[in-house]
């Protein structure tokens, strides 16, 4: 299980530094595009869909690692309240819809680019394929399921060492 964590936390890690590169990207690419089309008087062609494309890139890359490290905003008032087994009860119901639902939403992701490729569709402007930046933002929203199911065995697992702790009191 110790190697499977592993595995998770880095392969997220590895996604959020593409994140920051989409973020990077995209901040050159708008001061290119600034400097051209002053300089110039031309600018890029096709900055806005680019930008628009390295954006969702960073957003979906970005998803899993912030929520690894409970970066994400939680109301939880109500919850903190609970026992620790309540807690760790409602954190395994949340976690585990939401992570069949992140899944769902990945398929969805995949079929919709699939239906994009075989439709060959493309941007208006710069006539890039849309297809590729679909599909990579699924993997972006795989990895976010897989991440909340991480939480979920975590979950169970304070679960099992309270009941553990009740028991020898």
């Amino acid at each position: 299980m110790e190697r499977l964590t592993k595995a998770l936390k880095k392969f997220c890690m590895v996604l959020d530094r593409l994140a920051g590169l989409c973020f990077a990207g995209v901040m050159l690419l708008i001061i290119a595009n600034i400097i051209t089309r002053t300089a110039f008087n031309h600018p890029i062609m096709g900055t806005y869909e680019m930008v628009g494309f390295l954006t969702a890139l960073g957003i979906g890359f970005a998803l899993a690692h912030c929520f690894l490290q409970d970066g994400h905003i939680a109301v939880s008032f109500v919850v903190d309240r609970l026992s620790l087994n309540t807690q760790s009860i409602v954190a395994i119901f949340v976690n585990l819809l939401a992570s069949v639902f992140m899944f769902a939403v990945g398929w969805y992701l995949m079929a919709y680019g699939l239906s994009m490729k075989l439709n060959g569709s493309v941007s208006l402007t710069a006539e890039i394929p849309i297809y590729p930046f679909i599909f990579m933002v699924a993997v972006g929203v795989f990895a976010l399921s897989l991440a909340v199911f991480y939480k979920v065995i975590v979950s169970c697992q304070a679960l099992q060492a309270a009941n553990k702790i009740k028991r020898a009191l």
